[in-house]
């Protein structure tokens, strides 16, 4: 048994220590605030908007930004995206106007965020390597630095989601498991059969 529980431990000495690190580092958490902050479109005051298209909405929001009042109606399948005042939908915006609503959007961070370094499609990308992504049907933002991608790492390693294979990374993460309980379990063993 003795043998078999050293064994043991040399397998698992590194994921033992990964889970130590990382588990550490998500006690403290350095770095978290910046890095999932939520990056939100700039809003302003309002015109009340007292008739809609006709259509079984579900819900709705109505905001101001930089391009004008919008109003989102979302039906049974989707959200509709329309600016105002010509009720027409909206379903992509030129360059021009992602720059603007996400220029404008960045002001409140520029240390983290700096300038527009690039757009493709929906996908902005900024000066200091901050990925941007518009979500234009719910006129959201979502940002993504290196620090989040580090701490992303850090929860992979630390959830031994190591092949980057979904499957292959949940066998080995239950067998993981299985080995701390059996290496547990027979340094119980070994303790109480000593005394």
């Amino acid at each position: 048994m003795r043998k078999i529980h050293q064994i043991l431990g040399l397998i698992m000495l590194l994921p033992i220590i990964a889970w130590a690190i990382t588990g550490t580092y998500f006690f403290f958490k350095p770095g978290y605030q910046e890095a999932y902050q939520a990056l939100n479109v700039k809003t302003y005051p309002l015109t009340y908007i007292d008739k809609l298209p006709k259509g079984k909405w579900l819900e709705t929001k109505q905001l101001k930004t930089v391009l004008g009042q919008h109003v989102l109606l979302k039906d049974n399948k989707q959200w509709h995206h329309f600016i105002m005042p010509s009720w027409q939908a909206v379903d992509t915006l030129s360059k021009k106007q992602i720059n603007a609503l996400v220029a404008d959007a960045i002001t409140a961070n520029k240390t983290r965020y700096g300038e527009i370094k690039s757009i493709t499609n929906n996908q902005i990308l900024t000066t200091t390597n901050v990925a941007i992504t518009l979500n234009w049907p719910l006129l959201s933002l979502r940002q993504q630095g290196k620090d989040t991608d580090f701490i992303n790492t850090m929860y992979n390693i630390h959830y031994l989601r190591w092949s980057g294979n979904k499957t292959l990374d949940q066998y080995l993460g239950v067998i993981g498991l299985f080995l701390v309980l059996l290496l547990a379990g027979i340094g119980t063993w070994m303790t109480i059969k000593r005394t």
